[in-house]
């Protein structure tokens, strides 16, 4: 009997042990999933949610995700951003509500439910369902499983990104503190961090509201921990259409200037083919919270009422591709930016 008790206990050790190893397999080359398979402590993994309406007169950013500290307590939460408003409401929730599907993009937090394709609100002040098309996704390939490109095997990161959609429309409702908010055609946007840390400096902004529907931008520039070194790190992205104008620090691309003060953030790369201007107007702001070492003690303001001003040139034609000005622009800027500064 005893030999019977080890045999099956050591079998549901090895059943355990390799769902899990394959389960963390799978999210790893698909960062929208839940990175956090195994994780105990000092552990943060975030969604975030743009969604505006058709009439751009509503704006909102919903941040589902779990933070876990140094002693291990998981506490899972939804950030509710409203950017028209400039408020913010951080709901919280037990470790048991916190609900990821191994091997997709599913994500239940007590009665609310996140994905690609739709998220299905039950707060206190929110109810309702949007529903989520065409989503444009950033390229992924087992050399490069996002858009953090071969960085993302880089196991010491202090923190990690991911794309799930550039862009997409809305269809759906909610009922947000007694209003009933008509969603239909309006535009969303989905991205998602996971580590420790946020960077200690850093700019990030992201807008998909151009002149026609189909446009979308998004640029951060931080300051990234090396071994026991640092250096500016970058990503950005500018969906046309039907194309990708990719601007990272892996694929040879330069940071030419990195600017901010109180006003405005500058941002100018280029690469080989193409060069891209970046001029965002800063606006009013709100308050949220943000980790550190796992725990969700720290605190970045993130306005939604910015605007952008893009352009974008061939340099081998010598002419302009594309300028247009962005709006309902998501913009963050935090920590020591003179570390950031070029």
């Amino acid at each position: 009997m005893r030999i019977n008790r080890l045999t099956t206990s050591a079998t549901r050790y090895f059943y355990y042990f390799y769902t899990m190893i394959g389960t963390k397999i799978n999210a790893f080359f698909n960062p929208e999933q839940f990175q956090g398979w195994g994780r105990r402590r000092k552990y943060f993994e975030g969604w975030y949610f743009k969604i505006v309406n058709a009439e751009q007169t509503k704006a909102f950013a919903f941040i589902p995700g779990i933070a876990i500290d140094d002693n291990g307590r998981k506490k899972p939460f939804i950030q509710v951003l409203d950017g028209k408003k400039q408020t913010s409401v951080n709901h919280t929730f037990t470790e048991k509500e916190f609900i990821p599907t191994p091997g997709i993009f599913n994500l239940n937090i007590g009665p609310n439910f996140f994905s690609e394709h739709r998220m299905s609100l039950q707060l206190p002040d929110i109810k309702g369902e949007l529903r989520f098309l065409d989503a444009v996704r950033w390229p992924k390939h087992w050399y490069s499983p996002g858009i953090m490109g071969p960085y993302s095997f880089v196991p010491f990161m202090e923190c990690y990104h991911g794309i799930v959609s550039m862009d997409h429309s809305i269809v759906g409702q909610l009922e947000i503190n007694g209003e009933q908010i008509n969603f239909d055609q309006g535009r969303g946007y989905i991205e998602k961090d996971w580590g420790h840390s946020f960077p200690s400096a850093y700019t990030w902004m992201q807008t998909n509201h151009f002149s026609v529907p189909g446009i979308s931008v998004k640029a951060s520039v931080a300051k990234i921990p090396w071994i026991t070194k640092s250096f500016v790190g970058f990503i950005a992205g500018l969906w046309i259409h039907d194309t990708l104008y990719k601007f990272t620090t892996y694929n040879g691309s330069k940071l030419r200037k990195s600017f901010i003060d109180e006003n405005r953030v500058e941002i100018v790369l280029e690469n080989r083919n193409f060069k891209i201007e970046l001029l965002a107007h800063r606006d009013r702001v709100t308050e949220l919270a943000s980790p550190i070492q796992g725990l969700m003690d720290g605190r970045i303001e993130e306005s939604m009422t910015s605007t952008i001003e893009v352009n974008l040139f061939d340099k081998k034609q010598k002419r302009l591709l594309f300028a247009d000005t962005g709006r309902n622009a998501g913009l963050e800027v935090a920590g020591k930016i003179d570390e950031i500064m070029l």
